[in-house]
C-alpha cells in the first residue's frame, strides 16, 4: 500500500498539468499520482498516458466521461491505494522541500500509536502579478508539530480557514463518511473541506508552505466574472453544506463552532456575488437563500444572519450595498483571496 494516494483532476489541461506532474514526482514510490482525465477534448488523456508509461507504479492514468470537478475527486478517492488522500489541482504545484517534509511527517504518524484523520499544512496564494504572495498559515490557530484534537483547536479568524489546498485526510475516512461531492458542479472543494470534519478526531499541523494555488487565469472558477456567471452553482454547493450542518446532529462544540464560521463565509461570498451582479433576479436569490437557511435551521440561520459579515452583507438599499462591496474588497485585499 502506498502512503499518500493524489489525485490530480485534469479538463482540457495541457497546457499547466506537466508542471503540477512534475512536482510531485519527487515523492517516489511512497506516493501515487492519479491523473483523472475528466472527458478532455485537448491533449491532456495523451500526456496523462505518457506521464503513465514513463513512471509505472507512480503515475496512473484514470480517463472517464466528463463529471467535472467533483466527479473526478470521486473517482480518485475510490480508486486511491494509499493511507492518505490529497487533491491537487491540475494548474497548482507543490513545494519540492515542503513536500518531503509533509511525507517524513506522515511516515512517523502512521508508525505511532494514535491514528491521525488529517494533516494541515499552509497554502501559498500564488496571483499572477501580485507583488507579495499570501500565505495561508494557522501557528496562531493550531498546536504546530503536534497530535491534537477539535479541544485544543484555538480561535481560527475568518482569514484563517482550511481549504483543500491545505488538507491531506485520512483515505479510509473519506470513504467512511461516504464522502461523494456533486458532479458537473464547480466550488465542490468547499464540501471537500467541510463535510468530513465531523468525522475528524485526530489532527496534526506542519507549518509548511507546501501547496502553491495558482489563481490569475479568465476562465479560472474563482474569477470574479466567472462566479457571477456559475452563481447558481455557487448557491447549490452554500445550499448542501447548509444541509450538511444541519444533518450532523451532536458533535463536538468546537468543530461545530468552525463550521458555522466556514458557513458564514461561504454565504458572505454568494450574498456579495449576488450584489456585485446588481440584478434584481440576483438579488432575490439572495432574498431566496436567506430563507432556504432560516427554513432549513433557524438556528443557524440567526448565527449567519446576525454575524459581523452577515450583518454587512444586509444592509438595506442601494447605499447599503455599496458598503457591503466594499467591506468585501477590504477583505479581499487584507487576506489576498480571488
Amino acid at each position: 500500500m502506498k502512503l499518500l494516494s493524489i489525485a490530480i483532476p485534469c479538463y482540457n489541461s495541457e497546457a499547466y498539468m506537466e508542471n503540477c506532474i512534475k512536482s510531485l514526482l519527487p515523492g517516489g514510490d511512497e506516493v501515487e499520482i492519479l491523473v483523472i482525465d475528466d472527458g478532455s477534448k485537448d491533449r491532456t488523456a495523451e500526456i496523462a498516458d505518457e506521464y503513465q508509461e514513463k513512471y509505472p507504479g507512480i503515475v496512473r492514468a484514470i480517463h472517464q466521461p466528463n463529471l467535472g470537478h467533483g466527479g473526478a475527486v470521486n473517482t480518485g478517492i475510490h480508486n486511491a491505494q494509499g493511507l492518505y488522500f490529497k487533491v491537487v489541482d491540475s494548474d497548482d504545484w507543490v513545494n519540492e522541500e515542503s513536500y518531503k517534509e509533509i511525507l517524513k511527517t506522515l511516515e512517523e504518524l502512521v508508525k505511532g500509536s494514535k491514528t491521525v484523520d488529517l494533516l494541515i499544512s499552509n497554502f501559498v496564494y500564488e496571483k499572477q502579478g501580485a507583488t507579495r504572495k499570501k500565505v495561508m498559515q494557522y501557528r496562531h490557530c493550531l498546536p504546530v508539530n503536534q497530535i491534537f484534537t477539535w479541544n485544543e483547536v484555538g480561535h481560527m479568524p475568518k482569514g484563517k480557514y482550511l481549504l483543500m489546498h491545505s488538507m491531506i485526510y485520512r483515505t479510509q475516512l473519506l470513504l467512511e463518511c461516504n464522502l461523494t461531492l456533486p458532479e458537473h458542479t464547480f466550488y465542490v472543494d468547499n464540501i471537500f473541506a467541510f463535510d468530513p470534519l465531523p468525522y475528524v478526531q485526530n489532527m496534526y499541523y506542519l507549518d509548511t508552505n507546501f501547496y502553491r494555488y495558482f489563481i490569475g487565469r479568465d476562465d479560472q472558477s474563482v474569477n470574479e466574472t466567472v462566479m457571477i456567471r456559475r452563481i447558481d452553482q455557487q448557491l447549490r454547493v452554500n445550499k448542501l453544506m447548509v444541509n450538511s450542518y444541519t444533518s450532523c446532529g451532536n458533535m463536538n462544540k468546537r468543530t461545530r463552532a468552525y463550521m458555522i464560521s466556514y458557513l458564514d463565509i461561504i454565504t458572505t461570498i454568494s450574498s456579495i456575488m449576488l450584489i456585485r451582479s446588481g440584478t434584481k433576479e440576483a438579488l432575490d436569490k439572495k432574498k431566496e437563500l436567506l430563507e432556504y437557511i432560516r427554513s432549513t435551521n433557524r438556528a443557524l440561520y440567526g448565527k449567519l444572519r446576525h454575524s459581523l459579515m452577515g450583518n454587512f452583507m444586509n444592509l438595506p438599499g442601494r447605499g447599503g450595498r455599496k458598503v457591503s462591496v466594499a467591506a468585501y474588497k477590504l477583505c479581499q485585499k487584507f487576506y489576498g483571496f480571488n
